[in-house]
């Protein structure tokens, strides 16, 4: 009788837990028929925000309202104490929020492609897998394919934490309309990438310039005597390594993954915490209106003694913090610069006002290249 007992607990104990699990998978379907519900009661506002922006022409797209709702709702996680992480929870709503701009009209993106660069992961990332992501073939091209309308908006590179400023996307603004609406930082981890399983065999390593300039140290002592060559992008660069067995790319794994290529190794970059940051651009009538708290201007002066200092003052005279400054050569202009310079915010600040229009005064050119939400540091 004892040994009767013994055989049917484990099978009642059993069938208890398969009960537990079927209620709690019923509650979980019942929470995410909840979820859909508010979802669609969520859209039916998008489809009445969208009339109501048509009535007054607010652009769709308005990242300062993005950031501050992302912000209140990683907030109210927090206060909440719910297990999602912060990183999870923008995951999910930038998810939302790319799918509620699709409901008002598809949104298409021009980025530095091919498919795989980290410029293509910056766009998703600012604009969420609803978007129309047009990949292009430079950095110019993703300019004249937003001033030909034929995409709303760019994403470029603009700096990166280790190798300085990028000269393209600089050079563009200076004869392009369009405007920055928006900025994202990537944190960049490079690996080097090829058919083959490992060095021996690779004759030739490619990558874009700054990936190789990131990278430099790691080859010098790692791959000796390896020649390197720069290309368009790091995903040109996969691209090119999975056509020969003796090509090695610098790139990230996702392009590796996409090109069918192994990781031969990983976190290559020179410093680890390496940032690049990518601007958003678009035509003047999509800037939206609203707060910002950083504005990128470009400006040239005299060469004179002092001409650069009397320039700045202003910044300083009316407390305004200055970010960032870079010189750039003027093309076609020996020994003569452009400087590109971010400071903290935004246009309808008296401050700011008066602090522009002294700068205007000592320079010989002057032009804003947009008022727009900080990122946040990855």
């Amino acid at each position: 009788m004892g040994t009767t007992r013994k055989t049917r607990a484990p099978a009642k104990r059993s069938a208890r837990k398969r009960d537990t699990l079927e209620e709690l998978r019923a509650r979980i379907d019942e929470l995410d028929a909840k979820v859909l519900g508010h979802l669609g009661e969520r859209y039916r506002v998008v489809e009445a925000i969208l009339k109501a922006k048509q009535r007054d022409g607010t652009p769709v797209y308005q990242p300062d309202r993005e950031r501050s709702q992302l912000a209140r709702l990683e907030r109210l996680n927090r206060q909440a104490g719910t297990p999602v992480q912060p990183a999870a929870v923008e995951a999910i709503f930038r998810e939302i929020l790319s799918a509620s701009r699709a409901l008002q009209g598809a949104v298409a993106v021009a980025y530095l492609g091919p498919p795989g660069t980290y410029s293509e992961r910056a766009a998703r990332e600012q604009f969420g897998s609803s978007a129309e992501l047009l990949p292009v073939g430079s950095i110019p091209e993703v300019f004249r394919t937003v001033e030909r309308t034929r995409a709303a908006f760019g994403v470029v590179p603009i700096e990166n934490s280790t190798e300085g400023m990028v000269g393209q996307t600089l050079d563009a603004f200076v004869q392009s309309p369009l405007r920055i609406v928006a900025e994202r930082q990537l944190q960049i981890r490079h690996a080097l990438l090829a058919r083959s399983a490992g060095l021996a065999g690779i004759r030739l390593i490619v990558s874009h310039p700054q990936s190789l300039a990131q990278c430099r140290e790691w080859l010098a002592t790692n791959a000796p005597g390896i020649p390197t060559r720069e290309v368009a992008s790091n995903a040109a660069a996969a691209e090119a390594a999975s056509r020969s067995r003796t090509t090695a790319a610098i790139a990230g794994e996702e392009a590796g993954r996409l090109y069918g290529l192994k990781v031969l190794a990983d976190g290559i970059q020179d410093v680890p915490h390496n940032v690049t940051r990518f601007l958003v651009v678009a035509a003047e009538s999509a800037v939206p209106p609203g707060a910002s708290d950083k504005i990128s201007v470009l400006f040239s002066v005299k060469n004179e003694p002092g001409m650069l200092y009397r320039s700045l003052k202003p910044l300083a005279a009316n407390g305004i913090d200055l970010f960032k400054i870079e010189s750039r050569p003027l093309r076609g202009r020996i020994w003569d610069y452009l400087f590109f310079a971010d400071f903290a915010g935004e246009m309808t600040d008296p401050r700011v006002k008066r602090a522009m229009n002294a700068m205007k005064r000592h320079c010989v050119w002057f032009k804003v290249l947009g008022s727009y939400p900080a990122a946040r540091v990855p």
